[in-house]
């Protein structure tokens, strides 16, 4: 197969792009630690709409409505545990809220938790 050299150009131009941008995703990622509490933790759309037992949809008409925080990394949705958290207390029913609170306690919950046992 021959490529010319015009359309080698366009083809690594488009490539080198595309890395940028990866690179630029990765260095986000890597600077979370900066901006999220230690004890956070990140939940993305299948997990979420798994864990409250509702449709990507719905977690869609959420975040539309501005009731859910949410930030985006390479176009992936994500959710902070706490913002969750919040939303289920007002926004869901009761036993939504203790099954989410059961599978993502509070840290300071695990803290008295551990104290307990000793």
């Amino acid at each position: 197969m021959y490529i010319n050299n015009e359309d080698f150009e366009i083809w690594m131009q488009k490539l080198s792009k595309k890395l940028s941008e990866i690179g630029q995703d990765l260095k986000s990622l890597i600077n979370t630690k900066e901006v999220f509490d230690p004890d956070e933790k990140l939940l993305d759309n299948q997990d979420l709409a798994f864990l409250l037992k509702v449709s990507y949809r719905t977690l869609q008409r959420y975040r539309s409505s501005k009731k859910l925080p949410f930030f985006m990394v390479a176009h992936k949705t994500y959710y902070r545990t706490s913002d969750v958290r919040e939303f289920v207390r007002s926004h869901m029913d009761f036993q939504t809220y203790q099954d989410f609170e059961k599978k993502h306690p509070k840290p300071e919950d695990e803290d008295k938790k551990d104290e307990n046992d000793e």
